[in-house]
């Protein structure tokens, strides 16, 4: 059978898989199914994680004891209410998100949710708001996640690093690309970027690191997982 007959009953097959767990193990409350409905009432893109990536992301941040979080493209807010959530008392999340519309959805998602005195959301081009974020000081930020515009991946790792400390995480979402990231002849600007990202991440001296495949509702894609070792 031709493997684009075939694509379609995987994808349906993933999608049914993901409900399966999620319908066992993940707890998506009001807030967070709210955030999802506003976000599409709105009109922004459906590119939010699935439930499960919502939970791994609140899991890595409470089984790392991160206190402050950083998160590099907001969206509707819905991966910023799992990192808020997985937060001890007196924990932060700053999120940087480029586009008004998105960031005014996020606020009301965010506040909806009960974490407006935990979430920080900053309005702007992330290339202009992390100078500004460095330059305001303040501790190193435990864990990044980075799920933003991927030609400049490359500029958030070297940001990234500037704002974490030895022992801080740094999460890279979106880069398999379904599959894509595998040609180094591709001239599209978000294979270019996540490839980019990924060699400066293996050669880093600082990072050890490795990447995960994913299929899920989501389709096929993967992300890297960094720590800061030095």
């Amino acid at each position: 059978m031709p493997a684009e007959t075939r694509q379609p009953d995987r994808q349906q097959t993933w999608t049914a898989v993901d409900s399966y767990f999620n319908g066992l193990l993940i707890d998506e409350d009001a807030a967070l199914l709210t955030a999802v409905a506003d976000s599409e009432a709105a009109g922004l893109p459906p590119h939010q994680v699935a439930p499960n990536q919502g939970k791994l992301l609140a899991l890595l941040a409470r089984i790392h004891g991160a206190r402050r979080v950083l998160e590099i493209g907001t969206l509707g807010g819905y991966s910023t209410i799992w990192l808020a959530r997985a937060l001890p008392e007196g924990g932060r999340v700053v999120t940087l998100e480029a586009d008004e519309r998105c960031a005014a959805v996020a606020t009301a998602n965010i506040a909806r949710a009960g974490l407006a005195e935990v979430v920080e959301v900053r309005t702007g081009p992330a290339l202009d708001t992390l100078p500004q974020l460095a330059a305001d000081g303040g501790e190193p930020f435990d864990l990044v996640f980075i799920d933003a515009d991927k030609p400049s991946n490359p500029a958030y790792l070297e940001w990234a690093l500037r704002l974490t400390r030895p022992g801080s995480l740094i999460i890279g979402d979106n880069v398999v690309r379904d599959g894509a990231v595998t040609d180094p002849a591709s001239t599209d600007p978000r294979v270019r970027g996540v490839r980019r990202f990924t060699e400066l991440v293996g050669e880093h001296p600082r990072l050890t690191a490795t990447a995960i495949q994913t299929v899920g509702e989501k389709g096929y894609d993967g992300f890297v997982l960094a720590l800061v070792t030095g």
